[in-house]
């Protein structure tokens, strides 16, 4: 059975994936190839396009095409909730209860018309709508390896209507415990917060989770953003989370958040190198979201927790590695599985297990996200041929060993390999490296070739046989989705991917998982005593991770990369 998943169905992060018999064989995002970052208002074409090619199918073959956005019915709560709730902007609250299904229909037609132009049969495949929460469920749980019964947790900004989703598996279902609707969203407050803070929604929140450990959460108190009483929350919609006449507008745009918040917290953060107080804000923020989503994890899934201390989480939410490590640290958690591709563009991918599953496939867990497009060493030398004189370039013998004697001497290499990463984290495929223990290294990468904030971190990945010395725990923690607290050893002799706070976000590397990178992690240790790397995705600020040997090309010339790695490449800048 063959199950195409296509995401975009909230006008951002559109992807495709596609399953077989079970199997997740291909995932991408649309934004790798169009090189517009988040690739809003487009559909998944050409990720499509990638995923049959790389699959060997043909559009004609498609059983069906899985969609992570539904149908609500007017006898579900969640229009009737919608519609109170925004009573003060009626013409919202009227288009719910009375034409709540528009954008499913305009999205059910931008599919077909899709397929059309692939050439999918609509006469042979079949359209399956999937209500949005329970495709980030199914990406969670389906693809957890959890044989037994968990709890599934579910945090984004909203998906048709619900916001908030709380339910366990069992023997390969999916049962709901709890929903919340828009605008009860914890995930919509976090991002109203991040556009207050000068960042951009469904973008900056890792920002300011990045921000939060340089900050005193008690400085300022924001829990009037959201209130829980008798585990329901409630957001106040004078201050976040607000539309039509309530929201902020400056300069011509407008916010998620009110006047009233501004009058509340001062002026909105402009300035990339302002501190005070907003750091403070941010650290508040951190807390509060952390301290909801727990009280809600106690009321709703204490039970199911208690009986089996295993959860899988996904939705936006769920990029939160502050918040997930606090889930690991429950008594009541022994395992956590977070999607690696939590946010939107992972909808794809639960929205094709979710479907596979209910036709009758068992579906393969998830033990790697190298699920993009791979290059071969012609198509790679080719790229290096276009870019001309701008660049030198040296065939490899033992790429593993020559890359490691350059991180080993202090300097940041890109490294371009094999299949491309699913998901929003850099795995190793597709990577700024560093060695973690050469002084100022991160400065340089942040300042030099990122172009980013100072005060963001980077992540170690790290050999699976040190981890544990490391981070104090055996965890699984194979996809950079949950923060350790760095063992105090450890924290001088990897001093450049420890965070403000002593956590880390680590990536635990095996060797089945990504053979080449590592053996390049063994190199390192053998050169600096530490098997363990600075890791970061191979983009600048704004842009999408790479793709292709062009796109890496083109992000090396225009950085002060000095060293790029492509496959058994070794390209440096002519001058």
């Amino acid at each position: 059975m063959i199950v195409l998943g296509l995401s975009g169905a909230l006008q951002h992060d559109p992807s495709a994936a596609l399953v077989i018999d079970g199997e997740t064989v291909a995932a991408a995002e649309e934004e790798r190839f169009v090189r517009d970052k988040h690739a809003k208002k487009r559909t998944p074409k050409e990720a499509t396009k990638y995923c049959l090619d790389a699959a060997g199918v043909k559009p004609s073959e498609i059983d069906y095409v899985a969609f992570p956005y539904a149908h609500i019915p007017l006898s579900s709560p969640a229009r009737w909730h919608y519609a109170r709730r925004y009573w003060y902007a009626p013409d919202r609250a009227l288009d719910a209860l009375f034409n709540g299904n528009r954008r499913f229909r305009a999205h059910k037609k931008s599919v077909h018309e899709l397929g059309v132009e692939l050439g999918i049969d609509w006469n042979r495949t079949e359209f399956i709508p999937v209500e949005h929460h329970l495709a980030h469920a199914s990406s969670a749980y389906h693809l957890s390896g959890f044989d037994s019964k968990c709890a599934i947790l579910g945090v984004d900004g909203k998906g048709e209507y619900a916001t908030t989703f709380f339910g366990y598996g069992d023997h390969g279902e999916i049962h709901k415990i709890k929903e919340f609707y828009d605008p009860d969203s914890l995930g919509g407050v976090y991002g109203a917060v991040t556009e207050y803070l000068g960042f951009e929604m469904l973008d900056g929140e890792y920002k300011v989770m990045g921000m939060a450990p340089y900050g005193d959460p008690a400085r300022y108190d924001l829990s009037d953003l959201i209130e829980i009483e008798d585990g329901e929350i409630r957001v106040d919609t004078q201050l976040v989370n607000t539309v039509g006449l309530r929201r902020h507008k400056d300069e011509g745009q407008s916010f998620f958040f009110s006047t009233k918040l501004i009058d509340k917290l001062g002026p909105r953060r402009r300035d990339d190198a302002a501190d005070e107080p907003y750091i403070h804000y941010a650290a508040s923020m951190q807390h509060l979201f952390e301290e909801r989503v727990l009280s809600l994890v106690d009321t709703h899934l204490g039970d199911v927790l208690a009986e089996t201390g295993k959860l899988a989480f996904a939705g936006g939410g769920a990029l939160n590695v502050k918040l997930n490590q606090r889930l690991l640290n429950r008594a009541d958690i022994d395992t956590l599985f977070v999607q690696p591709a939590s946010g939107d563009s992972g909808t794809a991918l639960g929205a094709a297990t979710y479907v596979a599953h209910a036709r009758g496939d068992r579906i393969a867990p998830m033990t790697h996200v190298y699920l993009g497009p791979s290059f071969t060493a012609k198509e790679c030398k080719a790229a290096i041929d276009a870019a001309g004189d701008a660049v030198s370039v040296q065939a490899l013998t033992d790429t593993v060993a020559a890359t490691a004697d350059i991180l080993a001497a202090g300097h940041p290499v890109a490294w371009f390999q094999g299949r491309m990463e699913f998901g929003p984290r850099a795995l190793g495929s597709r990577s700024i490296l560093g060695c973690p223990n050469a002084k100022g290294i991160a400065d340089r990468i942040n300042e030099q070739i990122k172009f980013r904030e100072r005060w963001r971190p980077f992540c170690p990945s790290m050999l699976d046989r040190v981890a544990a010395e490391i981070l104090g725990t055996d965890h699984p923690a194979p996809f950079m989705t949950i923060t350790f607290d760095v063992a105090q050893a450890w924290r001088d002799r990897i001093p450049e991917v420890v965070h403000e706070d002593g956590t880390a976000r680590a990536q635990v590397v095996s060797k089945d998982a990504h053979p080449r990178y590592y053996a390049l992690l063994e190199a390192m240790e053998k050169r600096t005593g530490n098997g363990v790397l600075l890791n970061t995705s191979l983009n600048r600020r704004g842009e999408p991770m790479v793709c292709s040997p062009v796109d890496a090309l083109r992000m090396f010339l225009g950085s002060d990369l000095q060293y790029l790695v492509l496959e058994d490449w070794l390209v440096t800048k002519a001058s």
